[in-house]
């Protein structure tokens, strides 16, 4: 206990733990003092807000049919979101390192509710959504000095905002361009990417249906390299352009559109882009989004990244261009 000044010359007593009169009278003080450390490492009211209004989109479907707006299709996406939002609270709690990634995707499903549901839960649970979306994107970690001393969120090595969320994404091309006889002949069913994987940019990626990622070794002429792998049913690209990297005559790739479908893998060693036009990440096979499944409706703006390689069922190109530089 420490003393502190107080009124008069007085003194009065300082708990450390934050107890006060009300708090020592009232029952299990110290489960209570761990339940505050604990809520005070994390977004814990933002993800609150969340489960509340997830749980009122979900019980507006199951209201008497006359309370309802429109059911059917309504009803559906209502029970949809709800769940998404709820999932969302959740990893407010107890992954609070990726609260920027799922702050931006719960503030997108909250808005959306209202035309995709009854008004948004009418309205109420729409506006806690956007609620707690703001106060997770807008939590800070306690610093370590403060009250009760609370343990800072864990964190995975180096990942802090960076790990998305993400996502998340990207690019690609229609081959890997590069015109150098010495390179290695790959062997009999087997894909050799290049010594030195290009770099590509496009104002737009947007994936079709989830992204999937994942980290593996492929074969290159000067060993194995290590790449996120990202996998995806199709995925559409705005100006895009890739550019060699090998030395020596430079070569640039450039679309107007780049279309890919099919099951479209991408092999990436590094990737930075913005999400939804917002946040922007960095991302690398040391530092994936979280989670590693990125849901469909997320793109990404201004994105630059280096591509080892990529495969692909179908290519669509629009508006292409080829450019050699010294």
């Amino acid at each position: 206990m420490l003393l502190t000044g107080g009124g008069r010359g007085g003194v009065r007593p300082f708990r450390k733990d934050g107890g006060g009169p009300l708090d020592r009278r009232l029952p299990w003080p110290r489960q209570r003092r761990v339940l505050r450390r604990w809520r005070r490492t994390r977004p814990f009211w933002g993800g609150l807000l969340l489960l509340l209004g997830g749980a009122e989109l979900l019980l507006v479907p199951l209201s008497p049919l006359t309370v309802l707006v429109s059911l059917g299709l309504g009803g559906i996406a209502a029970v949809g979101i709800g769940i998404a939002l709820v999932v969302a609270g959740l990893f407010l709690w107890f992954l609070p390192h990726t609260h920027h990634y799922v702050s931006v995707n719960a503030l997108i499903l909250s808005v959306l509710s209202f035309a995709a549901t009854n008004l948004g839960g009418f309205l109420v649970g729409m506006l806690l959504g956007i609620a707690g979306s703001a106060m997770g994107f807008g939590w800070t970690p306690v610093p370590e000095d403060a009250e009760e001393d609370p343990a800072p969120p864990r964190v995975r090595d180096g990942q802090g905002t960076r790990t998305l969320a993400v996502l998340l994404p990207v690019v690609i091309v229609a081959g890997i361009v590069n015109g150098s006889p010495a390179r290695a002949a790959p062997a009999a069913g087997t894909i050799v990417a290049a010594r030195t994987p290009p770099t590509i940019t496009t104002t737009l990626f947007a994936p079709q249906g989830f992204i999937v990622a994942g980290v593996k070794e492929i074969p290159t002429a000067d060993g194995p390299l290590k790449v996120m792998v990202l996998r995806m049913k199709a995925a559409s690209l705005t100006d895009y352009e890739l550019t060699t990297r090998d030395g020596g005559e430079e070569l640039a790739l450039g679309a107007d559109t780049l279309d890919l479908s099919g099951s479209v893998t991408l092999y990436l060693t590094k990737f930075k882009g913005c999400v939804e036009g917002l946040l922007c990440l960095t991302f690398t096979p040391d530092r994936l989004p979280v989670p590693p499944l990125v849901p469909p409706f997320v793109f990404m703006t201004d994105v630059s990244a280096e591509q080892a390689l990529v495969t692909s069922d179908s290519i669509v190109a629009g508006g292409l261009s080829l450019k050699a530089s010294a």
